[in-house]
């Protein structure tokens, strides 16, 4: 049962600018540039919010996972960019959300569970920071606890070869393939007991790192 303190699905003019921005831009870089894949898109909820958990190795990601998986998804953004103002408009519609640097993790926790209350999905790079290999190899607890409280499902998502784009010493994005696969919902720790949290974010690495294991 969907938790009743949570919108269904996000508001009308968010997944209007996030069709046209997929369609016109993301979409056809995605198909011809990248000649990417995806698998696995029928098990991305049509409606209610949820945690999407992935890897990352790219700044290319959130908008390539943002449009593979058919939804607007919501990132945090440092504050900062929000206080200049037509940047500030766009990116809300968008998704993105404020966290104050100073306010550390607990902060970014109430501003994820404020975008989750508004319908977003919300997308949560399981390491933190960007790997080299795209492989996830010490993950945070951060994801893991913003479902147990919210009580929603996470959704392991695994980009594959976007680590290549960009390598160190390229400065124009380079044409690689990519892959996107997209596993199944994972229940929420319990509690936010530690060994829960621990417990839910292996589940949520092993899966992802299988997938990428995968390949092509």
């Amino acid at each position: 049962m969907p938790n009743s303190e949570f919108r269904e699905r996000e508001t009308l003019k968010n997944l209007i600018l996030y069709y046209l921005f997929k369609g016109i831009i993301i979409t056809p870089i995605f198909y011809t540039y990248f000649r990417g894949k995806i698998y696995g898109l029928e098990n991305v909820p049509l409606k209610h919010p949820l945690i999407i958990v992935s890897n990352h190795a790219s700044y290319f990601d959130p908008p390539i996972l943002g449009s593979g998986v058919g939804r607007p998804v919501a990132y945090m953004a440092k504050q900062e960019l929000f206080e200049i103002p037509l940047l500030k408009e766009g990116i809300k519609l968008y998704g993105a959300y404020p966290v104050k640097r100073s306010s550390g993790d607990r902060g970014a926790i109430r501003a994820a569970l404020n975008a989750l209350k508004e319908g977003w999905i919300v997308g949560i790079f399981l390491e933190g920071t960007r790997t080299t290999d795209g492989r996830i190899h010490d993950p945070k607890l951060g994801a893991a606890m913003i479902a147990a409280k919210a009580q929603l499902p996470l959704l392991p998502v695994c980009l594959w070869g976007t680590h290549k784009i960009l390598p160190k010493g390229v400065s124009i994005p380079l044409p690689v393939p990519v892959t996107l696969r997209i596993g199944t919902l994972i229940d929420p720790p319990a509690s936010v007991k530690r060994t829960e949290l621990t417990a839910v974010t292996q589940q949520c690495t092993m899966a992802i790192n299988k997938m990428h294991d995968l390949g092509r």
